[in-house]
């Protein structure tokens, strides 16, 4: 969903009008991030990406996959994040699982190549999951 883009970065794909092909067509959404976004927006298109989404789709589950590799000391996707903006997407995450599937949230570990960083976002990201902040 969304992921850092632009200027050469691998794969080069993810555009945001690249949304599926087939009977699948419509149903894939890309927030493509250039680098260089700011921490605020980068959560901004996150947050409007996922909640427009979840309000078409209305999931009875959300199945995350948790990459942590644009914090901004990884070495791969480096977009600047701190572990406390996962904890943020963690939340909105949360709040949509509460509305649309009975707090059904699954997260599965996908990325992030820095280990001070990844520990640091991990830990953040599972606190918000247990807390009742929500």
């Amino acid at each position: 969903m969304i992921h850092r883009f632009g200027n050469g970065f691998y794969p080069g794909s993810g555009d945001d009008d690249e949304t599926g092909t087939g009977a699948g067509l419509g149903t894939t959404v890309n927030v493509p991030v250039r680098l260089g976004t700011s921490r605020a927006d980068y959560r901004a298109m996150f947050r409007n990406a996922v909640e427009k989404a979840a309000d078409t789709i209305r999931p009875e589950l959300i199945i995350l996959s948790a990459g942590f590799d644009a914090h901004r000391l990884d070495p791969i996707g480096s977009l600047g994040l701190e572990a406390e903006d996962f904890a943020d997407m963690t939340k909105t995450l949360r709040a949509l699982a509460d509305v649309h599937g009975k707090g059904r949230l699954v997260s599965c570990l996908e990325g992030g190549y820095n280990l001070q960083a990844l520990a640091e976002s991990v830990q953040a990201h599972l606190e918000m999951l247990l807390s009742t902040e929500c």
